[in-house]
């Protein structure tokens, strides 16, 4: 079974890594922006992750797994 999404067929299961670029800090987190690909719109969006485990990392990546 697939799913049409914007002109792109994209299987129910199935597993994505989603890249995103440091876009500012807080006090204790550090909010990174999804880079969108082949004009798709984002999946996530932006992301807060922790500062003790995000560091100064400049780019992250996120796998994302879809199930039923």
């Amino acid at each position: 079974m697939f799913i049409n999404l914007v002109k792109k067929v994209v299987p129910l299961m199935s597993e994505k890594v989603i890249k995103f670029e440091f876009e500012k800090h807080n006090k204790n987190s550090t909010r990174y922006k999804e880079i969108s690909e082949n004009g798709m719109p984002p999946v996530l969006g932006s992301i807060y992750v922790q500062k003790w485990f995000a560091g100064n990392a400049k780019n992250i990546e996120v796998t994302i797994k879809t199930e039923d």
